[in-house]
């Protein structure tokens, strides 16, 4: 495999984002202030509908055969009963469905950011299970604003010190997380198929079934989808691998995704379709009659407000990385075709801006674009697997 080339080519420019520049202490500050506003809000638009229904799921008046299980059966009946009044009407089912969309994008982009080499070392990305059960079944928006963009940040400036400290050389391997070139690729194709097939079967279809009938069974099987989307996208690898492979053995081999228009419409196109899906259902059921009921106004009001503040976390986190034209572009699409349209399109346009090498000496950051590494003879003809220096 040929040597990346530490020169920039003609008309080359460095983009200069507040992760190249600015040190973790100073990033975390608007998270940590968008945590504190969210606690605010969320106590200032509490009422007592919300305390009763945690009263009625403690006095074991609802959903007995939930309520009555030793130690999880209040807290259960109580998140199974909020879900399940706030999907309550058609104006609600609306609304919920745009958000629920807007998830999906946020589930895609996590579990293609998890499938990357360079995030490898992050436990918190690589392995978000955990993580999306926590924001579902009890921290919401604090999850993304305290831990996940953290997370994320840390990473990134882990990858620019290294990088500034030493550059690139021949001998580094190519699927190394801090310098290889490819590090930025999924660590195999067939995630090209595990991810959407993950999200459709783990997430979309959980989501589809409780807003179609509202019950406490679909709503519990609503609440468990990052459990059902991990095992679903494991076994999906598996199982393409293992076949596809006999077939091409490229499946196997990495992918950058962003090179591969295939590959993309794969992964994002189900988010997008689902967003505006939604987004036009909730236009329709504006012109119809408002049938939401007070309970049901209640605990939509907590999902919206706790909703809301997770895209302003998301908004900073690509303005952070990928600067303002990137979040601009985010936040047009996401009022023409809904938040997950703009969530997933904007990813992509990150990623064609994205310097995960930082602000160097040199100014060079190495990405490699097209097909998994190695595939350029040496001294051949540049091709898709040629290094690009930007």
């Amino acid at each position: 495999m040929n040597s990346p080339r530490l020169s920039s080519p003609p008309g080359a420019r460095l983009r200069h984002n507040p992760i190249h520049s600015l040190s973790l202490r100073y990033l975390l500050i608007v998270p940590i202030l968008l945590a504190i506003v969210t606690a605010v809000v969320l106590f200032q638009h509490s009422d007592t509908n919300i305390y009763m229904l945690y009263s009625q799921c403690h006095a074991r008046s609802r959903i007995p055969w939930l309520s009555h299980i030793p130690l999880l059966g209040t807290p259960s009946c109580f998140l199974v009963s909020f879900f399940g009044e706030a999907a309550a009407s058609l104006r609600s089912s609306a609304i919920l469905s745009v958000i629920f969309s807007f998830l999906a994008g946020l589930l895609t982009v996590s579990t293609v950011e998890a499938a990357r080499i360079c995030n490898a070392p992050s436990i918190l990305i690589a392995y978000p299970t955990g993580l999306w059960l926590i924001f579902d079944l009890i921290g919401g928006a604090f999850v993304w604003e305290l831990i996940i963009i953290p997370a994320f940040f840390h990473r990134s400036r882990e990858i620019i010190t290294s990088r500034r400290q030493d550059l690139p050389t021949s001998d580094v391997p190519s699927a190394d997380p801090t310098f290889g070139e490819a590090m930025r690729h999924l660590t195999k194709t067939s995630e090209t198929i595990a991810i959407p097939f993950a999200v459709a079967s783990g997430f979309v279809a959980p989501s589809i079934l409780m807003l179609a009938h509202t019950s406490p069974v679909t709503v519990l099987i609503w609440l468990f989808f990052p459990l059902w989307t991990t095992f679903l996208r494991q076994s999906a690898r598996k199982l393409t691998t293992l076949s596809l492979v006999k077939l091409n053995e490229s499946w196997q081999e990495t992918l950058h995704l962003e090179s591969s228009t295939l590959g993309m419409v794969r992964v994002y196109l189900l988010p997008i379709l689902c967003s505006v899906a939604s987004h036009i259902f909730l236009l329709w059921t504006l012109s119809q009659p408002d049938d939401r009921k007070e309970m049901t106004r209640s605990t939509l009001k907590f999902i919206t407000i706790d909703a809301f503040f997770v895209g302003l976390t998301v908004l900073y986190w690509i303005l952070v990385e990928a600067g303002w034209r990137v979040a601009a572009m985010m936040v047009f699409t996401s009022v023409v075709l809904g938040p997950g349209a703009g969530v997933c399109l904007g990813w992509v346009y990150r990623e064609a801006t994205h310097n995960p090498a930082g602000a160097s000496g040199s100014g060079v950051t190495v990405v490699a674009v097209g097909a998994g590494p190695g595939r350029r003879e040496e001294g051949g003809e540049p091709g898709e697997g040629t290094p690009l220096l930007r």
